[in-house]
């Protein structure tokens, strides 16, 4: 079912956005909402005909030049919409005469814009109307315009001028130099060049005439060639004007008019141009569509944020980057900040992998801007700019200008202060390493950014001697309501995590590329004394949190500042920085947006310190209600989203999502006409994949544990990961991760008694209805413990810790973290510390795993998983590892089974029931109707926990509390322990009686 959009005129359908009036008042944010392009440039939806106090633009990726107080700017380029329409002497204009009818539409399946109206012009002619448009995904390098003109109850002569626009203006500066301008056998073109930077445009235009007889002229004003038209309209006579526009930049071709002449003289026609845009579109929406069914205006509105980034992102150009406001509107002067990597670019990293190599190469390319910046400060090494244009030398405006002709002028401290994202670069150059093992890439360009930049982290940290402890003073952190802040728990724990990382990869580069390390270690002037210093970083980084309640302190002191309750100011149309001012802003416990809980979904993925369940509830209850979530930051509502959802507050959740993902279509912070919030766009992919759809990252590639909106019932989608694609079509009636309900329920229908052990799985029929079997991995089907075992010892000879089989057996049934943590006893290890060395036995038991072969099941389990399959007994696996698949793929058993349940499906792991309920539910069975097979305690409590069947292998003393102990399944038949459950039923039934 449709929607409109509260008071935008919008109706929503599955691809198409239609506007269904004209309102002047929202003129400037519906050309941001239309804008459309194609990775090299973008257009804002500006009207062919124009309009008074109308924002065209055309924005080139790349095309910045120099303006004054904002350093440098995005520079809008020549406009190739105008195309003028005169009826019997009256101009076309939406704001003379009268509109009868009108309808504008955005296609996303193909960039293609559309309006059509009827329109009465003064003189009481009315004439329909039409106009399309689209940037050409084939060929970037191609636009094309059509307009369908049919007189509706008149005769008479229509004029039609169709124009490059050489005066574009930048909010009232103008880059460009005219050099020439001229006429073809094809048409018209136009030579310009920037006044600073230096880069020039050629862009060429011709128009074709269907349906009449007419002649062209062609009018050369300078700045304004054009090409016109004049004929003879019949009424219901309909009659087609096609101008189709060329266009290249010095940056990619050194003569760029001739480059557009000869393209523009070779181009087919307007609808064979279409053709080859919508398959060209096609292809992209293959890879990236997201499908919602159960929610239209999610639907529209999720793909709608998708296409405004593709695009924004650059194809073929790994020397730019996706501004702020992409390339839709003049906020932020085209600058990049780190809303790229943190929040764009997963998108691109999980369907469109080369783009985000592009999004990373232009780190990669600015790194002198940011040695130079580095400089400038008395730091070594590489220092990102806050925000960044061509040559990565930072162009964050010093001063903020108000309005207010009498007003103070607003120092800008961002440019000095908020460094954070020299981590967060790094962050997303290693997240596409290990999505996609491109190691060339990494050895080549992705290291020298990582070792550079920690370079600098080892210049800007401070030794504070009392503490014993390395601080970082005088930040901003990402909430940047508060400035000069001392140890901001996101900047420094995000230093710290670089600095790891910067040496695991100094350590893969000196086993792999010798000497790619050692020209590294020349040009950077790295030596083994920086490295030490980094280890040092890490192991003595100051960070402010408790650890028995693992509430993080945002940074020193934060705790002391004032207390407000944003309740009290609502409502309100603003942040609360104007509200309050921004003295008593910085001193109270205020956020623009999340910080700590930023910190903690960065961490969330690969569980990092501080990342836990614990620190993310207690986290959410102190920092969400004191967070500006309204009017503070656009970036936080898509994450809190996710965070709500991890949470289980699916309500907050999707409010949270609907906030975001509304922020342009319906403008609900007023600011849609500076452009499209591009960060908030990416965090919308983020919120339905990593959120909603629940993924996770595994070694075997992504794995889905859903938890769907309320009336989502489908959610589709796929993603890329170390070169294949993963399909993924979830299904609103699949188990969430949360099954607190159905815990509650079981507890209500079993009612334990402790004097009845075990319980029986149903009180109701003595006879058992086994529909399915759900088997425990290790110790069941085969046997990893021995892997484990070697993992286990591997990792304690390197600590120097001693560790034998017998100290082995206790880690049986037991989780990774709990099993290190017995193996560590009481020796002092820091939460970095423990999960680095969980990763590390992790990744030695993979390694080993790797040898894995069908010869690896144990005596028994295959014949009894056939017999099994032949009684029609569903099979499902329970484990608690997170290596679950790949183990099931070694053993070559996949086939056998109809249902995973691993470590990753839940959070509450063994003796907690969660883990085979959810396979249950997967299996499309209820408890009772389940056996589980178990060679461990915990499994068997966590079987009859959730009121199923228990079959115990293994000594008594160990499995005793299973209804069936066996020695193993080696000789065991259904018919047998069907037999051996239904006495034990009888019996139980038969007590109960008496």
């Amino acid at each position: 079912m449709d929607k409109k959009g509260r008071s935008r005129h919008f109706i929503y359908t599955d691809w198409i956005l239609i506007e269904t009036q004209f309102d002047p008042e929202q003129l400037h944010s519906k050309e941001t909402v239309f804008t459309i392009g194609n990775g090299y440039l973008g257009t804002r939806g500006s009207f062919e005909e124009g309009y008074p106090q109308a924002s065209p633009a055309t924005f080139i990726h790349g095309v910045y030049d120099d303006v004054p107080v904002v350093y440098t700017e995005l520079v809008n380029c020549p406009d190739w919409l105008p195309l003028v329409v005169i009826v019997n002497g009256d101009r076309f204009r939406l704001d003379q005469g009268e509109i009868l009818r009108y309808d504008r539409q955005l296609d996303l399946r193909y960039g293609l814009i559309s309006r059509s109206l009827r329109w009465r012009s003064p003189s009481g002619n009315t004439i329909d109307i039409s106009f399309e448009r689209f940037a050409s995904l084939a060929d970037p390098h191609v636009l094309a315009l059509r307009c369908h003109l049919t007189a509706v109850d008149f005769d008479g002569l229509i004029e039609v001028q169709a124009s490059i626009n050489g005066y574009p203006e930048n909010q009232g500066f103008n880059h460009w130099e005219g050099l020439d301008q001229g006429k073809t056998d094809q048409g018209i073109w136009l030579q310009r060049c920037t006044r600073n930077s230096r880069i020039e445009l050629g862009m060429a235009a011709k128009v074709t005439i269907l349906g009449t007889e007419a002649s062209l002229q062609v009018n050369t004003a300078p700045g304004y060639p054009t090409l016109s038209t004049t004929f003879f309209a019949k009424a219901q006579q309909t009659v087609t004007v096609e101008k189709l526009v060329t266009v290249f930049t010095s940056r990619e071709i050194e003569t760029p008019v001739p480059a557009a002449q000869e393209k523009l003289a070779h181009l087919p026609d307007y609808a064979t141009l279409l053709k080859a845009n919508e398959q060209a579109w096609s292809e992209v929406w293959q890879q990236s569509d997201i499908l919602i069914e159960g929610d239209s205006t999610a639907a529209f509105a999720v793909r709608y944020n998708l296409f405004q980034l593709l695009i924004a992102a650059p194809q073929h150009d790994d020397k730019v980057s996706i501004p702020a406001k992409t390339l839709s509107g003049f906020g932020y002067r085209g600058h990049i900040f780190w809303d790229t990597e943190i929040f764009m670019q997963p998108l691109f990293l999980f369907t469109q992998p080369a783009i985000a190599r592009n999004l990373l190469s232009y780190r990669w390319h600015t790194l002198d801007g940011a040695r130079r910046k580095a400089a400038h400060y008395g730091y070594k090494g590489a220092m990102f700019a806050w925000e960044s244009a061509v040559t990565g030398d930072e162009v964050t405006p010093r001063w903020a200008i108000g309005s207010d002709f009498y007003g103070e002028d607003v120092r800008i401290w961002c440019r000095d202060h908020e460094i954070h994202i020299n981590a967060d670069i790094p962050y997303a150059i290693w997240n596409y390493w290990q999505a996609t093992g491109d190691d060339e890439w990494m050895q080549k360009r992705g290291a020298e950014v990582i070792l550079d930049a920690a370079i600098f982290w080892g210049s800007r940290v401070e030794f504070n001697p009392e503490r014993q402890k390395y601080e970082i003073r005088g930040v901003i952190g990402a909430d940047e309501y508060h400035e000069f802040v001392h140890n901001n728990a996101f900047t420094n724990r995000m230093a710290q995590w670089h600095l790891e990382k910067a040496i695991a990869v100094y350590d893969w580069l000196a086993q792999n590329f010798p000497e790619r390390v050692r020209e590294l270690e020349e040009k950077l002037k790295l030596t083994p004394e920086e490295r030490s210093h980094w280890q040092d970083i890490i192991a003595k980084m100051l960070f402010f949190y408790d650890p028995l309640t693992e509430l993080i302190e945002q940074f020193e002191g934060f705790f002391q500042l004032e207390d407000i309750n944003l309740a009290d100011y609502e409502p309100r149309d603003r942040s609360m920085q104007p509200i309050l001012g921004m003295e008593k802003t910085n001193k109270s416990q205020v956020l623009k947006q999340p910080d700590v809980l930023m910190l903690l979904y960065l961490m969330r993925e690969s569980a990092d310190f501080p990342y836990n369940e614990k620190a993310l509830q207690t986290s959410w209850d102190y920092y969400a209600p004191r967070t500006d979530i309204t009017y503070g930051s656009s970036l936080g509502p898509a994450v809190e989203a996710i965070l709500a959802s991890d949470l289980g507050k699916s309500t907050e959740a999707y409010e949270l999502f609907m906030r975001a993902l509304m922020v342009d279509l319906e403008d609900n912070r007023g600011n849609t006409s500076d452009g499209i919030h591009g960060a908030s766009a990416g965090g919308i992919w983020q919120a339905v994949i990593f959120g909603f759809g629940g993924i996770q990252l595994t070694e075997n590639g992504p794995v889905a544990n859903p938890h769907l909106p309320p009336g989502w019932t489908r959610l589709k989608f796929k993603l890329h990961w170390q070169g294949l694609w993963h399909d993924f079509d979830l299904h609103g009636e699949q188990v969430s991760p949360d099954i607190t309900r159905q815990l509650e329920f079981l507890q209500l229908s079993l009612s334990p008694n402790p004097s009845l052990s075990p319980p029986l799985p149903t009180a109701q029929s003595p006879m058992p209805n086994i529909k399915g079997f759900i088997f425990d991995l290790d110790g069941v089907l085969t046997d990893t413990a021995e892997l484990h075992y070697l993992a286990w010892k591997k990792l304690a000879d390197e600590e120097g810790i001693p560790f034998n089989r017998e100290a082995n057996d206790a880690l049986r049934g037991v989780s990774r973290r709990a099993s290190l943590m017995l193996i560590l006893g009481d020796r002092p290890y820091s939460e970095a510390q423990i999960q680095e060395m969980m990763e590390r036995k992790n990744r030695y038991y993979v390694e080993l795993m790797q040898n894995m072969t069908a010869k690896d099941l144990l005596p028994g389990a295959i014949a009894f998983l056939d017999e099994l399959r032949q009684a029609g007994i569903k099979i499902g696996i329970g484990s608690g590892s997170k290596n679950a698949r790949t183990v099931i793929e070694r053993l070559g058993i996949g086939d056998k089974v109809d249902a995973i349940a691993d470590g990753y499906s839940v959070e509450q792991p063994k003796p907690a029931p969660d883990l085979f309920l959810y396979a249950a539910k997967q299996l499309g069975i209820q408890p009772e109707e389940s056996v589980v097979v178990e060679d461990a305690a915990a499994g068997v409590d966590a079987a009859l926990a959730a009121g199923m069947w228990a079959v115990g292998l293994g000594p008594v003393e160990r499995v005793g509390a299973a209804n069936v102990v066996l020695p193993s399944l080696e000789g065991i038949k259904w018919a047998d322990l069907k037999a051996k459950l239904s006495n034990i039923a009888r019996q139980k039934h038969q007590g109960t009686d008496k």
